[in-house]
């Protein structure tokens, strides 16, 4: 009996500490798309370094300049403590005499990535990169959109409008305005200094991507004939198209359960000189017998464009079907 009460004293203090570990677990922190790195000199400023830096910070595509995929903190091994322990995305890198690579999730902060990568020498650890990093750039992707979404859910603007019209909700923060509404369109708008960012939401019928199986062209006619209707610049016969000297990145992905496909490219005014990226979602709405497009765009000639996408790219993704609509499209 009293080896019964002494095993279950131990067992409510085992379960008492790590709830008490839990709890002190600070959330993580930093700047949106930023990984630190902690890996010692040595290794940063040869192959390895080189390797992470190929990956991690390569262009992203669909930007009208060369920005990097994510902003690298590099810190050595010894000072794998304090406040970069808190950041979301942490790669550690060191030899060691196993080979090892290990994603902890939550190891020093709530809402954390932890990846492990060791190796006895510089081919394995390099191999070991190039393996996994497609894996791990999604994850910490991934984790920066929620992130993002958190951020944004703090204050909302009001969209009785968009669920009315299309049956949907989209979490898009109280910095945007209706800028336009017509039947089937909807154009919200946050001004900025010296810029701008858009989000358009419309359907169009289901047999505008299923004419054949050129996804990019097709995609292409559909925003360009959304931008002769309703985006236009200042200047006489200007109206947003596809910019025709690069061609559109498009991607089959699934969102809201429903295929879908991402498209990422650049636009601009015809007949005049502005410019600018953007990412689009043609989302396949089977049971609503329509297209439901969400495309975000930005006109920022002075600043850097990555962190503003990544935004808009957030805002869609919170998508949420909710219902059939009332009047399918034909």
């Amino acid at each position: 009996m009293n080896k019964a009460l002494f095993l279950c004293l131990v067992f409510c203090m085992l379960l008492s500490c790590k709830k008490s570990e839990e709890k002190a677990l600070a959330s993580a922190s930093g700047k949106i798309n930023n990984i630190s790195v902690i890996i010692d000199d040595q290794l940063w400023n040869g192959e390895i370094g080189d390797s992470i830096r190929n990956k991690f910070a390569s262009p992203i595509t669909g930007l009208s300049q060369e920005e990097p995929l994510f902003t690298i903190n590099q810190y050595p091994v010894k000072l794998l403590e304090g406040f970069m322990t808190n950041s979301r995305n942490i790669l550690v890198v060191k030899k060691d005499r196993d080979e090892v690579f290990k994603v902890v999730s939550d190891e020093y902060a709530k809402s954390q990535n932890v990846f492990h990568i060791s190796g006895r020498t510089v081919p394995e650890i390099i191999s070991i990169l190039e393996k996994n990093a497609p894996a791990m750039i999604r994850k910490m992707h991934q984790t920066e959109i929620e992130e993002t979404q958190k951020q944004i859910d703090t204050a909302l603007l009001d969209n009785k409008k968009i669920t009315k019209k299309f049956g949907i909700t989209l979490d898009v923060p109280s910095n945007y305005r209706y800028a336009m509404q017509r039947d089937k369109f909807i154009w919200l708008k946050k001004e900025m200094i010296s810029g701008n960012m858009s989000i358009l939401i419309y359907a169009v019928p289901a047999k505008c991507l299923q004419k054949n199986n050129d996804a990019i062209r097709n995609i292409v006619n559909m925003r360009d004939s959304i931008g002769n209707l309703y985006i236009r610049g200042t200047v006489p016969d200007s109206k947003m198209i596809t910019e025709q000297a690069y061609a559109p990145y498009v991607t089959n992905i699934t969102l809201e359960k429903r295929k879908a496909f991402e498209t990422r490219g650049t636009w601009e005014l015809q007949n005049d000189f502005m410019s600018g990226p953007f990412i689009n979602y043609a989302i396949m709405d089977k049971p609503n017998k329509r297209i439901l497009v969400i495309e975000g765009f930005c006109y920022a000639p002075s600043k850097e464009k990555r962190d503003l996408m990544h935004e808009l790219e957030a805002i869609i993704k919170s998508v949420k079907i909710l219902k059939r609509t009332n009047k399918p499209q034909e």
